[in-house]
């Protein structure tokens, strides 16, 4: 049964999910694990690989979109659909469904900022965990 860790930003917080995923991939991949990132669509999903970019100038998190890198060697991969593990351990979960096959991963991941939708929608996949026999630890986080 996986681990989640569900992490919803303080309604004072300067950022939104997309830094707070950002600030996690870099502590997973210290820890040298890989991380598939699930995105809501494509759009988000080079938003974040955007981010990634540009998150820290004297870091270097290698990553891709999912079709086009090579996702045997990508250690963080980015992809709308959170379908396929690729061989990741942890799963983060910034889409407003609940991931299919979560039971596949070591670790997920759920994040949530204070926008009104992706509020609610985070409740919601909350209790779904927790309906499922899941005991999210709630973490709450300031940027």
């Amino acid at each position: 049964m996986a681990r989640i860790d569900f992490y919803s930003l303080e309604p004072d917080s300067r950022g939104d999910r997309f830094i707070l995923a950002c600030r996690l991939v870099e502590r997973i991949r210290a820890q040298d694990l890989r991380v598939l990132v699930f995105c809501p669509d494509r759009e988000e999903a080079r938003h974040l690989d955007r981010l990634l970019w540009t998150f820290r100038q004297e870091s270097f998190l290698p990553h891709g979109l999912v079709g086009n890198v090579d996702t045997e060697l990508t250690p963080i991969l980015i992809s709308p659909d959170g379908a396929s593990e690729y061989g990741c351990p942890v799963l983060l979960n910034l889409s407003r469904t609940l991931p299919a096959g979560l039971e596949r991963f070591e670790r997920l991941c759920d994040l949530v900022d204070n926008d009104p939708t992706v509020r609610q929608a985070g409740r919601e996949r909350f209790r779904a965990y927790r309906e499922r026999g899941y005991e999210p630890d709630h973490h709450k986080i300031r940027l």
